[in-house]
């Protein structure tokens, strides 16, 4: 039975992560077909140069298009509030091509400071390369955006919350800036996830996720994915991607389709277990700083309010005695698990300063408040308590 255009549109995220953009096939299976499939065969010559014309809709090739990546596109969509969608096999592919695909030799892209480092080196290194001009920000100083703007801008790029740091923009500001210059706003949400920001209601023009964080959530395959009008991504995503080819293959596609089944559920009790634990550790002697979206003391606190329904799962702190006793903090935990993924439903460790930013000077690290004392916890669904008493025992360690 075909649901009405009224039922749709009142349908909530959560039950949207269940039932958008299943394509069943004529066996009528309950859970979403795996078509793992490179090609497709066509019932005549001109049938298939129609659809590699666009004159017809349909499947060519698997770095092209897939039934299951299409399901997960569709979801996504649906989820974000987003007219389109594009997968890739990778968060950091989703990232480059939404950079890349807006921008050409002479052009100037404007840019948070405070980032992942792999999305910092297409920032800083690769998109120069190409004749792309750069520049990075307080990402915080709305100033500092308005001054960085310059007649060949043409894409501002922040995180927000960011890695690690957990730094907050506003958003709505920074996208109003952009339009102002004639730029687009592309925003990484990867650590708020899909429930608990919503960037195109705040005026970005294009949002990308690592799929291989939250979306998975269990640890399992990469993915990533690109969003956007259905302009935007016929005139920036669409052509590159399928000749450059950095597809999603259908197996994680799937995978990723479980994953936003149980994506609402997932991100509740860990942001909600990352608030009780960010309260419990914050005053212990070894912590010098603790940053935690679900607490009133962030320094972005009154931003939170206004553009986030939630915490995060994430919580950053530095320990007093920099890397070693930071050291010794991760080697003494027992149940948190050294690693540097996130949104795992296990919970997770790193120290950014030896892995993630590891390979930027100890003054651009500082710059980016990335301390050799600092960790950055990704928290599990574990119970709160377990979690708590095994970070204290390595606490008082540290």
């Amino acid at each position: 039975m075909t649901k009405s255009p009224d039922i749709i549109r009142t349908l909530r995220p959560e039950t949207r992560l269940v039932h958008d953009g299943t394509l069943r096939s004529n066996f009528g299976e309950t859970s979403e077909a795996l078509f793992l499939t490179q090609g497709h065969v066509y019932q005549s010559a001109e049938e298939c140069e129609a659809r590699f014309k666009d004159e017809v809709p349909g499947y060519i090739y698997a770095r092209f298009s897939n039934p299951t990546v299409a399901m997960f596109e569709a979801r996504m969509a649906s989820l974000e509030g987003a007219e389109a969608a594009r997968a890739t096999a990778t968060g950091m592919a989703a990232v480059t091509a939404a950079l890349m695909g807006q921008v050409k030799a002479g052009d100037h892209v404007i840019s948070a400071r405070a980032l992942f480092g792999s999305c910092r080196y297409v920032i800083e290194e690769w998109l120069p390369r190409f004749g792309v001009e750069t520049t990075l920000v307080d990402g915080t100083d709305l100033n500092a955006w308005k001054n960085a703007v310059r007649t060949n801008t043409k894409v501002f790029f922040l995180e927000s919350p960011s890695n690690p740091t957990l730094e907050i923009i506003d958003i709505k500001a920074v996208s109003e800036i952009a339009h102002q210059a004639g730029a687009k706003l592309t925003v990484d949400n990867v650590f708020a996830t899909p429930m608990q920001q919503r960037p195109f209601e705040l005026g970005a023009d294009c949002v990308v996720y690592s799929a291989t964080k939250h979306i998975d959530g269990q640890g399992r395959c990469l993915g990533g994915v690109i969003l956007g009008s259905e302009q935007f991504i016929n005139d920036h995503i669409k052509t590159p991607l399928r000749q450059t080819g950095p597809a999603l293959s259908p197996f994680n596609a799937w995978v990723l389709l479980k994953g936003l089944e149980t994506l609402p559920v997932r991100v509740e009790r860990q942001a909600r277990s990352a608030a009780i634990i960010a309260d419990a550790i914050a005053d212990h002697s070894k912590i010098s700083r603790l940053i935690s979206c679900n607490r009133k003391d962030h320094p972005q606190a009154d931003i939170i309010a206004k553009q986030m329904t939630g915490g995060t799962t994430l919580i950053a702190f530095d320990l007093k005695g920099g890397k070693d006793s930071a050291f010794r903090f991760l080697n003494k935990l027992e149940l948190v698990k050294i690693s540097n993924n996130l949104g795992d439903a296990k919970s997770l460790v790193t120290h950014p300063a030896t892995t993630t930013h590891q390979r930027f000077t100890p003054e651009a690290r500082l710059e980016m408040g990335v301390g050799d004392g600092l960790v950055r916890l990704s928290v599990g669904l574990e119970h709160h308590d377990d979690l708590i008493a095994d970070l204290m025992q390595a606490l008082d360690a540290a």
